[in-house]
């Protein structure tokens, strides 16, 4: 992934205006750093398949974590969680107030998309692309998982709503950046695959984050835990110990279906997958 972190840096979204804080606050989160899983994944897909695409590749990854970045920042205001940290940085309502943190959401929101309209694929690869993010980002996607969320706090949900709600919230992009770098190499019922393979990958992956809120400080999590009480979370409704068994079944079935992939898809994914696959044990 250093090749990516090297490439998001060069390319940061720029501005020149008379706002004196704005250029600054554009990129301010994606320098903060995280865990670039959703790139690592789509970049995954595209080298096993077709490493001379990695390049044109890297354009695709950034406008995923472009939106990944934005919704962050909009989840963190002051009207949905209130954290005042994000991958151990003040947020930007505090950094500087929730103006300018609503409007650098916006504009990272819209410029994901820009990107991926100019990275060098074909016609209809880049409408497929910006098609497969716009759906899972948008209306049906993450954002309805964050009203879902916001609405039902302090009104605890069923397991399966439960699940609903994150599998939009989080999954629905994680899936669709394996589906991408499918896209990418042409292999679309590969990617159709991979997209069921990364929403249970994403639910895994919220499960753990629900667990490591109560079990992480928050210097080690780089953002606010214990913040989940009044919120929808597979440990505020299941306690601990079941969530810890529901991900550890989870991260079972995944590591099965791992096993499963075509050697090079598996080369390519399998450092990045079992660990993440497995974080919720250390």
């Amino acid at each position: 992934m250093q090749n990516f972190e090297q490439f998001l840096l060069d390319n940061l979204p720029t501005s020149t205006s008379i706002h004196p804080t704005y250029e600054k606050a554009l990129s301010q989160m994606l320098v903060a750093g995280g865990k670039r899983f959703r790139p690592a994944l789509l970049l995954g897909v595209v080298k096993a398949y077709n490493p001379l695409l990695c390049e044109g590749a890297r354009g695709v990854a950034l406008a995923v974590e472009l939106l990944h970045t934005y919704s962050l920042i909009h989840d963190d205001l002051p009207a949905m969680d209130n954290s005042p940290l994000r991958r151990g940085e003040p947020t930007l309502h505090v950094l500087y107030d929730e103006v300018t943190a609503i409007l650098v959401g916006d504009a990272l929101n819209t410029y994901s998309f820009e990107v991926l309209s100019e990275t060098p694929f074909s016609d209809y690869t880049r409408v497929k692309l910006i098609n497969i993010l716009a759906k899972n980002g948008g209306l049906n996607g993450m954002v309805l998982g964050q009203a879902i969320d916001c609405y039902f706090e302090n009104k605890p949900l069923k397991l399966e709503d439960i699940k609903v709600l994150h599998t939009n919230k989080t999954a629905k992009l994680i899936a669709a950046s394996m589906q991408m770098g499918a896209v990418i190499v042409g292999k679309e019922e590969l990617g159709e695959k991979l997209y069921d393979f990364g929403i249970k990958l994403g639910l895994l992956f919220q499960i753990q984050d629900d667990i490591l809120d109560v079990t992480q400080s928050t210097s080690e999590a780089g953002k606010l835990t214990n913040n989940d009480q009044c919120k929808n979370s597979f440990v505020t409704i299941l306690g601990l110990d079941i969530a810890m068994k529901e991900a550890d079944a989870l991260a079972l079935e995944l590591s099965d279906e791992m096993g499963s992939f075509e050697e090079n898809l598996q080369s390519e994914l399998s450092p990045v997958l079992t660990k993440y696959i497995n974080r919720h044990k250390n």
